[in-house]
């Protein structure tokens, strides 16, 4: 298919919207009443910090919603707005947020049905509007709706955008693209679709192993095991991999994503030596501005005197997960939670370890005078982030100084 085409065609469809529709001063105030904290902007003017009794707080200078996010749930807003009447649809969760989800879904839009793992269209009906989610859709599904004359509005993040205009680059030259991501992350299966080849890679140990297979070679059946659900169709390592490029799911950590691209720029340069690097290896900067913000925050927090830190986002946020990373390679003891609600009744706390399921854990909050880091993911309201810092103070008995 040609996915160029196609996009090309769809942008240019009267049924297709990816600009507002007009609401965007009513939309801004009830978004600011909605999600923004009187209390955050209070500690941002302050330097970041906020001290009350035995309890400082040390926010990141950057955290919470990014300008792809908060776009894409103005959009949304707007399209319930615009079309008071009509069926809405979205594709996946707008973000990865629980209550900016369920806040959607008291506006009465709907949220295509998930059967083992599978999307269930069949209940759309021509002429229904359907929301395209800020981390996009496959090419596929636009094209499911668009043959159902739907009218789409698309928020997926430019960010996003441009990596899909890298993999299509990618595929014009017949270059393997090599996308760092989590294969079945909303973001990385749609890149995927526009893509030709491709092998996903979750982490630089992948990586590795890929290298390691384009310079040694290597079992070919074990390789396949390996990537089975993270590559294009009939995709043969033995010929698939002497043209690569680099592209990846936006959220993913900058640095090991940078690492990867110089680990396959050395692997093809001793492949085929410097002179021919430019014929079998491909990068461009996909990483998304506010992802590396935020990781850049997250690092020079963890250099200040933590007794723990507090990382708050969806459990299936991407970006949030390795803000929790970040904190952890740096031995703070650290709790990803994703709302307020998580935290009591009493000293108690329940959190997401990394790679495992919630767990329950008491007296989180140690005795004495304590400093509390504090980040939040992409998707993350400052509302959320402000419930959390009461909840915080609350525990520890400390008293609002007026």
């Amino acid at each position: 298919m040609d996915t160029k085409a196609f996009k090309r065609s769809l942008n240019s469809s009267e049924n297709y919207h990816r600009k507002g529709f007009g609401h965007e001063a009513e939309v801004s105030g009830q978004m600011q009443s909605e999600y923004q904290s009187n209390l955050i902007q209070q500690i941002r003017e302050n330097n970041y910090v906020l001290k009350r009794g035995e309890v400082t707080i040390r926010l990141a200078e950057a955290f919470g919603f990014c300008w792809g996010v908060e776009r894409a749930v103005a959009m949304a807003y707007e399209t319930r707005q615009h079309f008071p009447t009509e069926r809405i649809w979205i594709t996946n969760e707008i973000i990865h947020n629980p209550s900016v989800n369920q806040r959607l879904r008291d506006m009465q839009v709907n949220f295509i049905p998930v059967e083992q793992g599978i999307k269930d269209f069949s209940g759309i009906d021509q002429g229904d509007v359907v929301i395209l989610p800020a981390f996009g859709a496959s090419v596929q599904e636009m094209q499911l709706l668009n043959d159902k004359s739907c009218t789409i509005v698309d928020t997926t993040c430019p960010w996003v955008s441009k990596v899909w205009n890298t993999v299509e680059k990618h595929k014009k030259n017949r270059y393997t693209s090599i996308i760092h991501g989590k294969h079945n992350h909303e973001e990385t299966v749609a890149t995927s679709s526009f893509a030709g080849t491709y092998l996903i890679v979750l982490n630089l140990a992948e990586a590795q192993y890929v290298a390691d297979y384009i310079l040694q070679g290597g079992d070919r059946q074990e390789f396949m095991a390996k990537f089975s659900r993270a590559c294009s169709q009939g995709f043969d390592p033995d010929r698939d991999l002497q043209q690569v490029g680099i592209a990846n799911q936006t959220t993913m950590l900058k640095g090991e994503t940078e690492q990867i691209g110089k680990l396959f720029e050395r692997t093809m340069m001793q492949r085929y030596g410097p002179d021919q690097l430019n014929q079998h290896f491909l990068s461009f900067n996909t990483i998304c501005d506010a992802t590396q913000e935020r990781q850049d925050a997250m690092f020079q927090l963890v250099e200040e005197k933590l007794d723990l830190m507090v990382v708050i986002g969806g459990y299936n946020s991407s970006n949030t997960t390795h803000l929790q990373e970040i904190a952890i390679e740096r031995g703070i003891p650290s709790y990803h939670i994703d709302s307020g609600d998580r935290l009591g009744p009493g000293n108690r706390v329940e959190h997401k370890p990394l790679h495992s399921e919630l767990e329950v854990q008491e007296n989180w909050l140690p005795e004495g005078p304590i400093v509390v880091g504090i980040t939040s993911g992409a998707s993350t309201p400052d509302k959320v982030v402000a419930t959390v810092i009461e909840k915080i103070f609350e525990l520890k008995g400390a008293v609002a100084i007026a």
